[in-house]
């Protein structure tokens, strides 16, 4: 598993999370190439290892991951600080679906004109095979 650290962004996609016990409808709230932050009702346990498939509905696409919930917030207050859900790492992931995630990442944190030296990891994820092989011809 990869330790690099990439920025998070904002993007609200749906999310349907599979446990081994029940199924949870949910929301993206901040996304990165590693993890997701997401809002649900009655969000997982701690530690359990799920699936999930986020909705791209700009791309008309289902971003299928396996990962682990690693912090959730279940009886905390429910606002836009401290949204009620949980946070899963990405445990497994094709490397096309993170290319996906780390394209938009990158997209919206340019929106936001943050400092170019926390966007360097996220270009090197989002930059397409195909465009490297294309320059190099």
């Amino acid at each position: 598993m990869s330790t690099n650290y990439y920025p998070k962004t904002e993007i609200k996609w749906p999310v349907i999370v599979e446990t081994n016990e029940r199924s949870i409808d949910g929301v993206t709230c901040k996304i990165n190439p590693n993890e997701v932050l997401i809002r649900c009702s009655n969000p997982s346990r701690l530690n359990e290892v799920c699936d999930i498939k986020i909705i791209v509905p700009d791309l008309d696409r289902i971003l299928e991951v396996h990962g682990e919930v690693v912090l959730l917030n279940k009886y905390g207050p429910d606002d836009n600080i401290s949204p009620r859900g949980m946070i899963v790492r990405f445990l497994d992931i094709s490397s096309k679906d993170r290319q996906v995630i780390a394209k938009e990442v990158l997209q919206g944190l340019k929106e936001k004109e943050m400092e170019s030296s926390a966007l360097e990891a996220l270009e090197t994820i989002a930059i397409d095979q195909d465009e490297i092989s294309s320059k190099e011809s």
